[in-house]
């Protein structure tokens, strides 16, 4: 017989005790990290439907236009006003905002810049000139119009 007899190993249950502080630290880091609106609009927005789309691949290179009725017309009155960057602009100040949008992308990517100018379908059509004669001024020449789908009838 030998000497040493052979025990037999238990091994041990996994501990779970830490479990949900793990998932508390992911689901705090997730909701930390998570950008869920990056503008505040300060203009009614009913896009108009189209019936041929084009999804778009690089949205870093896009700055985003809007145009429309004011949400708070005793403030900014019932015209129709410029929205850029939760801000309010005139027809005048589209120029410096186009120059500071590429001032924000890399080098290589300033002459692929794209304004996307989503414009409520209540608009007419003079502020909307106003601004592409203004986007033609700041050298901004590739523009898109935001629409939605329009639902096979």
């Amino acid at each position: 017989m030998s000497k040493f007899k052979n025990k037999e190993r238990v091994t041990p249950a996994v501990s779970t005790a830490s479990l949900p502080d793990i998932v508390f630290m992911l689901l705090f880091f997730f909701m930390v990290t998570t950008v869920l609106r990056e503008q505040d609009l300060l203009v009614e927005q009913k896009i108009p439907q189209a019936t041929q789309l084009q999804k778009l691949q690089n949205k870093t290179l896009i700055s985003y236009l809007f145009l429309g009725k004011p949400k708070n017309t005793s403030l900014y009155g019932s015209e129709p006003r410029i929205q850029a960057n939760d801000v309010l602009i005139n027809t005048s100040d589209i120029v410096q905002w186009v120059n500071q949008e590429r001032d924000m992308l890399a080098e290589a990517d300033r002459g692929l810049i794209t304004i996307s100018m989503k414009v409520d379908k209540e608009v007419k059509m003079g502020p909307v000139s106003d601004v592409q004669t203004e986007l033609r001024n700041a050298d901004a020449r590739r523009v898109l119009y935001a629409s939605t789908t329009k639902l096979p009838e």
